[in-house]
């Protein structure tokens, strides 16, 4: 195995000599009110939130193609200029560069020397913990020559100033909206609106770009412009001003594409010797935080300061499990994965170079699963964001699908599409399960909360235009019940819960007429069991629940498709403009004995229909009303997950569970990257199942190495006593995340590992929730 990056202490720090040969790479830097990418050679974004991008935003291909950076030139003269970043057109003196990058929790540096130049840069990134809304970039310029050096330094970062959809939206239109003002120590732009073509807004929101030197000086010139700065060219990587030494000139400056660069005064360096510079780069709604941020930031001793605040608050954060395995690579390299869930509650899923959604905020699933980690590492903090949680959830039993940042800001769907994802009432009694045993707190179940509302109704298969608020409040248990009860009706042909929308594999999107998803089936049949067992441990006699819920409670034949489907309709049309405020008291026996007999139902009706002669669960039906896996046409088709979430529920038995091991081993275990794919080789498209098969196969959800479900995998096992292949599944995922050489990402937990082996989606992830508690739960 061969390593690009090696640790330097016991808090994660790290150096990565070759980092700027990887294009892709991107390191995160964030706190509550700013997000930050960068890349080995300062490319990235810098946002506070999807409509205020203070660089142009980016993807995973941008990180190479486009010109935006945040460069520092440095002109000695008209035949030696050196980019202290290593992004101009002169690709030789690039190469020329001796460069290094070295990262820790949560701080970015790199150095590049250039022998014919004379000089060195090292280059310090990050963004205080302390709060501010600024990402701070410190320069150190040393004269590494026998002799005295003259040269001009320039910070050039091209300000974009507006919100992720004009990027391809109006991006012209809304440069005219640029209104720049010339600050002592840089630029600041406030654009006249926030421009949507649904409601444009009056726009609030200053970025700003201001720089100092190490004595507190402000600089010599300022180009507010990009057409300014570059020319007629507009050549990011070749500005005429610096080619040609061009001063700034009095011109209109606004309604242009901003620039913030900031030329410093001529300085004469002897060998050995110095000199620093610092930038920060800032977004606000108050221009008051601008002069206070000037003045807490304006020397080198206090950046330092901030820097140290930095270390220790994300080193606290690494260490809220403070695991000690005698692997001193793999303590350092879980330091990483630790915070994984912090960063993900930070970005959401849309702010980093790889994104899955690109329009804001978090999932459904992504809140509950992060909670896991954080309910291990800061167990006090998470009730009241447990509380907010549940009034996510429609009195359907679906739930609103985006969370914003705000306490009770939930939207249905990021992009107003009616849909339901089936599994999204499973996690979280999964995650309440976990605080429960963790805190000892079964009070937190008969706590009263309200239900989300919307249009959406009927588990969004019909629109209610006239739909009212609702004020009534319900305890937690009832949110769970009619999460978990709802889908036990809500079945297809073959009486398992109907896929709909789609499961915890977003990639099977195309069967919401008639597909099923067996795989979680298991899981509400689990779910039921455990909330039996939740009443049972409470010692109540009885429960309050609305009227309306007597319906769901109704016996019935569970063989009987038809009348279990009518039973879910009636309560639908019932609920159709909320509950209206009757409640009615339910003994507590009767009803755990009839969600255990539920259970029971489902897991023995799994286990009769659904194991294949090839030893493993088949777990989808598709839109053909099909049976997805087994020996098909000759050839066995397997997926992870119908094992995962069989295992995991105990409908697996013991000896089925040995033989769904051995499976994984012949169908899933790829020798060559030695990790398990999300499942086998289809070798055809399935629009009766999803988009994932139109993917190539070993990548996303057709068949990559995912890390999710990888890691469920080995927490079902461990949980199931098959403690050594548990192990193995965890340890192959950490080598393959540790061979940098071949996943060619910083230390973190990715998404998943591609059919060459290299991560994707680095940080933003819920396996690293699921890896935190596997490792905390069981002996690694």
């Amino acid at each position: 195995m061969e390593k690009f990056w090696r640790f330097k202490d016991n808090s994660g720090s790290f150096e990565f000599p070759a980092a700027d040969k990887i294009k892709t790479l991107y390191f995160p830097l964030c706190n509550q009110h700013l997000m930050s990418s960068i890349t080995p050679d300062l490319h990235g974004d810098i946002k506070a939130g999807q409509n205020s991008f203070l660089m142009p935003p980016v993807s995973r291909i941008d990180l190479s193609t486009s010109k935006a950076s945040r460069n520092f030139w440095i002109y000695i003269d008209k035949n030696k200029i050196w980019s202290a970043t290593g992004v101009s057109k002169d690709l030789k003196q690039i190469k020329e560069d001796h460069f290094n990058l070295s990262a820790g929790l949560l701080w970015h540096r790199i150095e590049r020397e250039n022998v014919k130049v004379g000089l060195k840069s090292e280059i310090l990134s990050f963004v205080p913990a302390s709060g501010e809304p600024i990402e701070i970039m410190q320069v150190k310029l040393t004269n590494i020559s026998g002799k005295k050096i003259q040269f001009i330094p320039t910070a050039a970062i091209p300000i974009y100033a507006r919100g992720v959809n004009n990027i391809r939206d109006h991006r012209q239109v809304t440069s005219l909206l640029q209104r720049l003002s010339l600050h002592k120590f840089g630029v600041i732009s406030k654009p006249t609106l926030s421009f949507d073509e649904s409601g444009h807004k009056p726009n609030k929101t200053y970025f700003f770009i201001l720089g100092w030197d190490e004595k507190g000086k402000a600089p010599d010139e300022i180009y507010p412009t990009q057409e300014m700065f570059c020319g007629e060219s507009g050549d990011l990587e070749a500005p005429e001003s610096i080619l040609e030494n061009r001063l700034s000139t009095k011109e209109n400056i606004q309604g242009r594409e901003a620039m913030g660069a900031l030329r410093f005064k001529s300085i004469g360096l002897t060998p050995g010797k110095s000199y620093s510079y610092i930038i920060v780069m800032g977004i606000t709604e108050n221009n008051a935080d601008i002069a206070k941020i000037i003045n807490k930031f304006k020397s080198l001793s206090k950046v330092k300061v901030s820097l140290e605040h930095t270390k220790k608050f994300w080193i606290e954060k690494s260490q809220g499990l403070n695991l000690f395995t005698g692997n001193e690579e793999f303590d350092n390299w879980f330091r990483w994965v630790s915070i994984q869930p912090v960063l993900r509650k930070i970005f959401g899923c849309s702010f980093l170079p790889d994104f899955d959604y690109g329009k804001g905020g978090r999932g459904w699933r992504d809140l509950w699963q992060d909670c896991l980690g954080l309910i291990l590492s800061e167990p006090k903090k998470i009730r009241p964001t447990l509380l907010n949680n549940f009034s996510g959830v429609r009195i359907d039993g679906s739930n609103a699908t985006i969370i914003g940042k705000s306490p009770g800001e939930f939207i249905a769907d990021r992009n107003d599409i009616p849909r339901v994802w089936m599994d999204h009432g499973v996690w979280p009694l999964l995650t309440t399960e976990l605080y429960i045993n963790k805190s000892g707190d079964r009070n937190i179940l008969f706590e009263k909360t309200s239900y989300f509302q919307d249009k959406h109704v009927w588990r969004s298969r019909r629109i209610n235009y006239n739909w009212k608020p609702c004020d009534y409040k319900g305890s937690i248990f009832e949110h769970l019940l009619l999460e978990n009860l709802t889908q036990f009706f809500n079945v297809g042909p073959h009486n398992h819960i109907r896929l709909e929308g789609a499961d915890w594999n977003d990639g099977l999107d195309m069967a919401n007429e008639n597909g099923e998803s067996v795989a979680f089936s298991c899981m509400y049949a689990s779910n039921l069991r455990k909330l039996a067992q939740l009443l049972q441990d409470s010692s109540r006699k009885e429960i309050k629940i609305f009227a309306e819920f007597k319906i769901l409670l109704r016996p019935c034949n569970y063989n009987n498709i038809k009348a279990k489907q009518k039973i879910l309709e009636e309560y639908f049309a019932r609920v159709e403009n909320g509950a209206r405020g009757e409640i009615i008291s339910v003994d507590c026996s009767r009803l755990i004995k009839d969600l255990e007999a539920k259970a029971d139902w489902m897991s023995e009706h799994i286990r009769k229909t659904e194991w294949v002669s090839e030893g493993f669960f088949n777990g989808y039906y598709d839109n053909k009303k099909k049976r997805v896996e087994g020996k098909i046409k000759g050839k066995v088709r397997m997926m992870l997950a119908s094992q995962v979430f069989a295992v995991m529920s105990g409908v697996a038995e013991d000896w089925q569970v040995k033989k769904i091991i051995a499976s994984v081993e012949k169908y899933l275990f790829d020798k060559k990257l030695r990790g398990y794919h999300l499942n086998t080789d289809f070798e055809q498209e399935r629009h009766d199942l999803g988009r994932a098969f139109s993917f190539v196969y070993g990548d996303k959800e057709n068949g990559a190495i995912f890390s999710h479900m990888v890691v469920m995998y080995a927490y079902a096992l461990y949980s199931r006593g098959f403690s050594q292949a548990g192990h193995r599944a965890l340890d192959l995922l950490y080598n393959l995340a540790i061979n940098s050489a071949q996943s060619k990402i910083y230390p973190c937990l990715p998404e998943y590992f591609n059919s060459q082996g290299r991560g994707m989606y680095s940080y933003l992830t819920g396996s690293a929730s699921w890896f935190i508690l596997t490792v905390h739960s069981f002996p690694y």
